[in-house]
């Protein structure tokens, strides 16, 4: 499940409402709406993710949360490390290979991080 799918489903859940009445209002098939959830699904398009957000009628912060969750639940993730610093290459497949065994806490550890250290260094 990516985070936008999670996020999608609390939101539902929240309402009470399945997924066939939640497909049938957005005028998506059941099928789609499930494997967006269950991140089977790349990214949703801008427009499908206003008409979710108007769906639910969140606004501000929460409709700018979803999106940025949106953007970054592409449950197939391509790092192209070509022309960057060895040690790029050398991060990009060591969380390749290791991701799958990492715990809730030590990915959302290594997120924090990342961000302070992305943001110390200007990127």
């Amino acid at each position: 499940m990516t985070p936008f799918g999670a996020k999608l489903r609390a939101l539902r859940a929240g309402r009470g409402e399945t997924l066939k009445q939640m497909a049938a209002a957005l005028e998506v098939s059941p099928a789609y709406l499930s494997a967006l959830e269950h991140g089977k699904r790349g990214v949703p398009t801008w427009y499908m993710v206003q008409r979710i957000i108007a769906h639910f009628n969140v606004i501000w912060d929460e409709a700018e949360e979803l999106q940025r969750l949106a953007e970054d639940s592409d449950p197939r993730v391509t790092v192209d490390t070509a022309g960057l610093d060895p040690v790029a290459t050398e991060l990009a497949n060591l969380l390749a290979r290791k991701i799958s065994g990492l715990s809730t806490k030590s990915l959302e550890e290594l997120i924090h991080r990342l961000r302070a250290v992305a943001a110390k260094d200007g990127a």
